[in-house]
């Protein structure tokens, strides 16, 4: 496994809800993963596990500014998202795996672990998102933030137009519904990522 899927693999349970089975899995965590995430998994390792949780809750689920979905970030919540989210299901497939459990296809976690078995290709096609996220994560002062900055400094080179556009995106807010859009089945319903 290279240094960024051992990476994206960690992040990947580190942006995860805080519970027993992560609890469980800290002390490998902090001797697996790589320095970039050794704030964080402090922070997690001498935080009480109900305040992890209460502080995991009010970061990413009561803000869509904080949201771990990426297509919100491009589409918003319009109908343009189902399209993105079929293509999600679509990546998986070409690579042997199916999508299926409680989340979206978009679930930042399952992107990364997506990204440790088979690269970055969902990562940089959502990098402004990324970015978004990580700037909002950054300037609400969680160290939920460490984990995004180490992400996207695993992805190749410092990307100024991903940048702009991240930032250009956080002063317009994702898009919002458009008129005369043609509608579409709903994506069926999803889950974790595994092996066919």
């Amino acid at each position: 496994m290279t240094e960024h899927a051992v990476l994206h693999q960690a992040a990947a349970l580190c942006l995860g809800y805080p519970d027993d089975t992560f609890h469980e899995r800290l002390p490998l965590l902090r001797a697996a993963a790589p320095p970039s995430l050794g704030e964080f998994l402090t922070y997690a390792t001498n935080t009480d596990p109900r305040e992890l949780a209460a502080h995991y809750v009010q970061v990413f689920d009561f803000k869509n500014r904080h949201s771990l979905y990426l297509s919100w970030w491009r589409d918003g919540d319009t109908r343009r998202r189902g399209m993105a989210l079929v293509r999600f299901k679509e990546v998986y497939r070409a690579h042997g795996l199916e999508f299926t459990g409680e989340e979206l296809p978009d679930f930042l976690p399952a992107v990364l672990e997506f990204s440790a078995l088979a690269g970055p290709e969902l990562l940089l096609e959502h990098r402004s998102g990324l970015e978004l996220l990580r700037l909002a994560l950054r300037e609400h002062g969680t160290p939920y933030a460490g984990v995004l900055e180490a992400v996207c400094a695993s992805l190749p080179g410092p990307s100024p137009k991903d940048r702009a556009e991240a930032l250009a995106l956080a002063r317009s807010g994702p898009p919002r519904e458009e008129v005369g859009l043609q509608p579409f089945a709903p994506a069926a319903p999803s889950a974790l990522i595994g092996e066919h």
